[in-house]
């Protein structure tokens, strides 16, 4: 293995048990790379946060959407629900400490993607342009 990652051989050479690992991390990784769940993270760093102002919070998402990313990080153990016996019941999201344990890491992948934002955008519009072409 280098330092770029894993290449095809050395996939090959994992054998089946590997494989399923490196699948299991492709899993965690689509998880945790989806932009609702980076949103829901950051608006989380703070703190304990409602849902309704989780909602208020990040611009575009849905009831539904942030319904099931929270549902996601609850059972991957990344943030925990606390519920209130008040009426109406109050519930409250907060990062696990393995959902602090990413913030970092997220905080590195949002800083490249800022970073690279114009790079990303050109190479898009080449592709697209030669891509059109051979349509």
């Amino acid at each position: 293995m280098t330092d770029k990652g894993i290449g095809l051989n050395e996939l090959a050479e994992l054998g089946p048990h590997g494989q399923q690992s490196c699948l299991a991390h492709a899993q965690i990784l689509q998880r945790l790379g989806d932009k609702w769940t980076i949103l829901v993270v950051g608006a989380l760093v703070a703190g304990p946060v409602r849902f309704n102002a989780l909602l208020r919070a990040i611009h575009g998402i849905s009831h539904r959407m942030l319904t099931l990313t929270l549902r996601g990080l609850q059972r991957s153990g990344v943030v925990s629900r606390r519920t209130y016996p008040t009426t109406p019941p109050k519930v409250e999201y907060e990062l696990t400490p393995l959902g602090h344990s990413l913030v970092e890491p997220l905080r590195h992948i949002v800083v490249w993607a800022q970073h690279n934002e114009q790079r990303i955008t050109a190479a898009r519009a080449i592709f697209d342009h030669h891509d059109g072409a051979n349509g």
